[in-house]
């Protein structure tokens, strides 16, 4: 998600929605979201199944964005604030047939700031993988997004495992989202170890990349895989377009 968190936008709605929303822990925190998954590591983390093809989008549209699509050919992301798709983590169900207008979904792509208690890290990447089995249950298409904080999530130096790559199938093919979040020296850094790491665990045969990718992060690894680039929203009503492989 974007680093440069909007702390103002996020208490305003938080006031707004006081009265009417549902305590996200108050059934077991949405069991019913992991009703059938199997589980990864100490952590049991919900683990997402490996799509039986891979299936390159021609476009990515935002979560906010899906009801200016024309054909639904795109797939829906969620690299955006987290209070703008909030709403499927309180009532999944009410997405269900939305989503299955598109061609498919990258899994919620919640907060992991660099500077997040751990606790509240891993989380959001329970929260993410579950959502994900949710909507693939429901036979929705669903690429794992994969995002990482600082160095405990995608190193062992805090942890026996590496928590950010949790859940995700090996060999398979995976989302990353850069906008907003390479800005920087400290950010910059966790990305590009958090992306070299991540291609050492999950060996990945496609990455969708949202946003940019500038060398300075992605050439080490350049051969490492394959890279599929989209426009982030803003480039692409710009007139901005898919870079294609790398």
């Amino acid at each position: 998600m974007n680093q440069n968190f909007d702390f103002a936008g996020a208490r305003e709605f938080r006031a707004g929605r006081r009265r009417t929303r549902r305590c996200v822990i108050d059934d077991g925190f949405n069991p019913e979201l992991v009703e059938t998954a199997f589980f990864d590591g100490v952590l049991e983390i919900p683990k997402l199944e490996a799509p039986k093809e891979v299936i390159l989008p021609e476009r990515l549209i935002p979560f906010t964005k899906r009801n200016s699509s024309a054909d639904f050919s795109e797939m829906l992301v969620f690299y955006e604030q987290d209070v703008k798709f909030y709403g499927i983590l309180q009532n999944p169900e009410d997405y269900i047939e939305d989503f299955r207008r598109f061609r498919g979904i990258v899994s919620p792509d919640f907060s992991l700031y660099c500077d997040m208690p751990l606790q509240a890290q891993m989380n959001n990447v329970y929260r993410n993988r579950a959502l994900g089995c949710f909507f693939l249950r429901h036979g929705i298409y669903v690429i794992p997004n994969v995002r990482w904080g600082d160095e405990r999530s995608y190193t062992t130096a805090v942890l026996p495992e590496c928590f950010a790559f949790l859940g995700v199938p090996r060999h398979s093919i995976v989302s990353i989202g850069t906008y907003g979040c390479i800005q920087g020296k400290e950010n910059t850094r966790h990305f590009r170890d958090g992306l070299a790491a991540m291609i050492d665990c999950l060996e990945p045969e496609v990455v969708l990349v949202y946003g940019s990718m500038p060398d300075r992060i992605f050439a080490p690894v350049a051969n490492r895989t394959r890279f599929v680039q989209y426009p982030d929203w803003t480039s692409f009503k710009k007139g901005g377009h898919q870079d294609g492989n790398r």
